[in-house]
């Protein structure tokens, strides 16, 4: 497939990745692009900016999680040659896993689905010395990737002045600037950005973006760097055929506390023959009707734990579902609303839907952070001896963590229990990446079958 595309990437975090690519993709958009979005890394924010906010279709991709040829068929699953792909970076570049490995990084990602990358680069306070940063970046790229430089938070004059000298000296193209303004900078909190709408007229801070892009940008250097991007192959056939009679219907809890879920997640119990129910623990008094398993993804919900704790009949219902024997999976912001209670940052503590026994409460720093393997004690939803990949990134912890799987970091190799799981639950703080394992959403749609000849 010839697929144009490109990779916006940076030497660090905090860069204003996350901006241009919002800004790029506006740009496109108005251009007449058909643009879609990548986000590299396990990182669930991004790209719901650009979905609800550019109106772009996005999903995550990550090496760590699926490996080098299943993450090239993810790329070009769907994929048309009409399309546009901008790939979103994580971190620095070449940051990887444990900070030491190339798989999980930008760079790796880039790589294996040969992408053309425009390294951005935040350059306040700096004067020649961004010369030799960015030539210490372009003699890492072995694959001489890397097709262009953004300079970011640096005036017009001096832009001008550094930007011939910088082409001279690394011999390669500056595609443009963006100046500092506080319309171009997006909010943040412990876990990454505020939510998209969060923030206050966040669709005229991405639109002020998106001009002064154009005006400071040359998007047809970026054009032709993305169309010289070689051709991609992959063995797209592989994919799940899609099960059209399993009659088993998900609930999966979506609304302004519990957002975060991978596109690639849903898109595999689709293939495997469940059809999704949204519902909202917020604001809907019961679950939709005809569940077979519900699933709680992350999200926010202590941002919300008064209001999740006086919509007492939706926490009721979710109580009687799981007492049912209905299967339940949840992880992180879903597995603080199962609790008994959730202490909030000044120490009010509300129930919650009490399907664990236990508290959860705020620490105020970070308790686990990064990828993880995780691998059952005794088999409920996962085969003998195999693992499915997550990652954990939260400040809250729990006076009831669970002791029936082992979590394995894989760099260092240490270990440590955790999840409350049994036949019918799967309950704990990491996030799962589906495709790492197919066989947990076999698992899942097989329980959730059996449930649905229990009730019938």
């Amino acid at each position: 497939m010839k697929l144009n595309r490109i990779m916006i990437a940076a030497p660090k975090s905090g860069s204003g990745k996350t901006v241009i690519t919002c800004a790029l993709l506006k740009a496109l958009k108005d251009r007449g692009w058909q643009a879609v979005a990548y986000k590299c890394g396990p990182d669930y924010i991004d790209p719901l900016f650009h979905e609800k906010i550019i109106g772009v279709p996005s999903k995550n991709l990550d090496t760590f999680f699926t490996g080098e040829e299943q993450t090239r068929r993810l790329f070009l699953k769907n994929r048309t040659e009409h399309d546009f792909a901008v790939l979103e970076g994580v971190m620095g570049l070449y940051d990887g896993l444990g900070g030491v490995r190339q798989e999980g990084s930008s760079y790796h990602l880039a790589c294996i689905t040969n992408t053309p990358i425009v390294l951005v680069a935040d350059v306040k306070g700096m004067g020649r010395s961004m010369i030799p940063l960015l030539a210490g970046f372009l003699r890492f790229d072995r694959k001489h990737l890397i097709q262009g430089v953004i300079l970011n938070r640096i005036s017009q004059g001096y832009y001008e002045i550094i930007k011939p000298l910088i082409e001279e000296e690394l011999k390669i193209p500056v595609a443009g600037f963006l100046p500092e303004k506080e319309e171009l900078h997006i909010e943040s909190r412990h876990l990454g950005l505020c939510m998209p709408d969060e923030i206050r007229d966040i669709q005229k801070k991405l639109q002020a973006a998106s001009e002064e892009l154009q005006k400071a940008v040359s998007i047809d250097t970026i054009v032709k760097i993305a169309e010289s991007a070689q051709k991609i192959s992959s063995d797209v056939k592989r994919k799940m055929r899609k099960e059209t009679e399993t009659g088993v219907t998900i609930g999966v809890a979506k609304d302004e506390a519990f957002c975060f879920y991978y596109q690639d997640n849903i898109a595999l119990l689709e293939e495997n023959g469940a059809k999704i129910k949204y519902f909202s623990p917020l604001w809907d008094d019961k679950l939709p009707d005809g569940c077979h398993a519900l699933l709680f993804g992350g999200g926010y919900p202590e941002l919300y734990v008064r209001e999740l704790s006086e919509n007492v009949k939706m926490c009721e219902a979710v109580r009687e579902a799981s007492k049912s024997g209905m299967p339940i999976v949840a992880e992180c912001g879903g597995f603080l609303y199962l609790h008994k209670t959730m202490t909030d940052q000044k120490g009010n503590r509300y129930n919650m839907a009490g399907v664990i026994s236990g508290d959860c409460y705020d620490t105020g720093k970070s308790v686990r952070f990064g990828y993880i393997e995780l691998r059952e004690k005794k088999n409920c939803f996962l085969p003998d001896n195999m693992v499915i990949k997550g990652h954990e990134f939260h400040y809250y912890d729990s006076t009831n963590n669970g002791e029936d799987a082992v979590a394995v970091k894989p760099v260092t190799g240490r270990t440590y229990s955790c999840m409350v799981i049994d036949k019918t639950h799967w309950m704990g703080f990491p996030h799962l990446y589906y495709p790492s394992n197919p066989a947990f959403v076999k698992s899942l749609v097989e329980k959730a079958k059996r449930y649905r000849e229990s009730i019938t």
